[in-house]
């Protein structure tokens, strides 16, 4: 199945006997390191002012020119791109980071306009013909493959493919039951699209400060191996109902990235999560000293910055109230707290990083301040922002 356009402004190469169906049987064999993922794999042709960027599921496809435009499906793409220089050719999105995760960078919040017009409930194909992206930044099997617009088929990803721009992309989020291919880590696919826009100094310097972080968590950790574990839920918990969501730390996708690098696993059995729903007596049973709501930095309807007591009174105040709940270990310590938003690319990626270290390592790391997030004190910050904006900005 192709899903590269052949009527774009910046559409692929006439001539060059290159369909996306041929190429991706091409990187079917496509390989990668878990640390690096070599650059090697998405090699560049000799042609004069073309290139070749591959991806699976769509395969390898070469462009005639940088795209200037792009259209994403979820906010981890578009992070990507920020981080790449790639700012203003953003054009809208399914489902976006919210915007004050991006304000310790010295990035703009994207307009609501722009981040709400499209929806993976019911996909528009006006809006990408009106749009006119270069290049679309999702997985095409997304589209077609998640099952939500029962009036989208796979012809309608074609179409917009053929019509409109290519699609490049992976579905990096977490393995949907039609992702029967190659997932992507966070820094595997951010490598890809460093090579569609041409940015590899970028990549190789964002790259650089991410390894640092690592570096500097994990000479701190514990040695003992006595990291915490935490009972995630998922932020369509409610607890007023008594209805929780328990989650895996080491689930496939970027989503765990941050409990993962940080050697947190989870306090639920992965026969609970199978189970989709516990209730308060369940909750109990496992009595996680920790709980963190996933995605719950987000949770509350703003997109302006994160609200603590909005926070408190979605999932702890109905915990406290509840005389089950009110048992609960985390509950009595106070150790309930807002999860890392799932989506995330390695901007967000890292300011999350630090946060989850915080809240679970305060003595090592400096205790978390919820009532300031996204801000840090100078001498809480794991990270350099200034050679992040700096990086951004090109200057590295």
């Amino acid at each position: 199945m192709e899903y590269g356009s052949q009527s774009t402004r910046r559409q692929l190469l006439a001539g060059t006997g290159l369909t996306v169906g041929a190429a991706l049987a091409g990187c079917a064999s496509m390989t990668e390191s878990d640390n690096t993922e070599n650059s090697n794999e998405s090699t560049r042709t000799e042609q004069a002012d073309s290139y070749e960027a591959c991806i699976e599921p769509v395969g390898c496809q070469t462009f005639e020119s940088v795209p200037e435009t792009y259209i994403v499906n979820n906010g981890e793409w578009a992070d990507m791109a920020f981080a790449l220089g790639q700012r203003d050719g953003f054009l809208t999105s399914t489902n976006m980071i919210p915007g004050f995760l991006f304000e310790p960078f010295g990035l703009d919040v994207p307009p609501r306009s722009e981040t709400e017009s499209m929806s993976a409930i019911s996909w528009d194909k006006e809006i990408f013909y009106e749009r006119k992206p270069d290049v679309i930044l999702m997985d095409p099997h997304y589209m077609h493959g998640t099952g939500w617009d029962d009036s989208w088929d796979e012809s309608d990803t074609r179409e917009i493919s053929e019509n409109v721009a290519p699609f490049f992309g992976n579905n990096i989020l977490r393995r949907r039951d039609f992702h029967d291919y190659k997932l992507y880590s966070l820094y595997g696919a951010f490598e890809r699209l460093a090579e569609l826009f041409q940015e590899r100094e970028r990549y190789e310097a964002m790259a650089s400060v991410h390894d640092d972080l690592q570096r500097e968590i994990q000479s701190r950790l514990p040695s003992d191996g006595n990291q915490p574990t935490i009972g995630l839920v998922n932020s369509a918990t409610n607890p007023s109902e008594g209805t929780f969501y328990p989650m895996n730390t080491d689930a496939e996708g970027i989503e765990m990235k941050p409990y993962q690098d940080l050697g947190i696993e989870s306090s639920f059995t992965p026969e609970l999560v199978e189970n989709g729903t516990i209730d308060y007596e369940q909750l109990l049973e496992v009595d996680p000293e920790i709980i963190v709501v996933h995605w719950g930095i987000k949770t509350t309807g703003n997109t302006d910055s994160f609200s603590l007591s909005a926070f408190h009174k979605q999932f702890v105040e109905p915990m406290e109230t509840d005389p089950v709940g009110s048992q609960l270990t985390a509950v009595e310590a106070g150790n309930i707290y807002p999860g890392a938003f799932g989506s995330q690319g390695p901007l967000v990626n890292l300011l999350q990083t630090e946060m989850v270290a915080q809240q679970l390592y305060p003595e090592e790391f400096g205790e978390f301040e919820p009532e300031r997030f996204p801000e840090v004190a100078d001498d809480k910050q794991l990270f350099d922002r200034q050679r992040v904006k700096d990086i951004i900005q090109g200057r590295f």
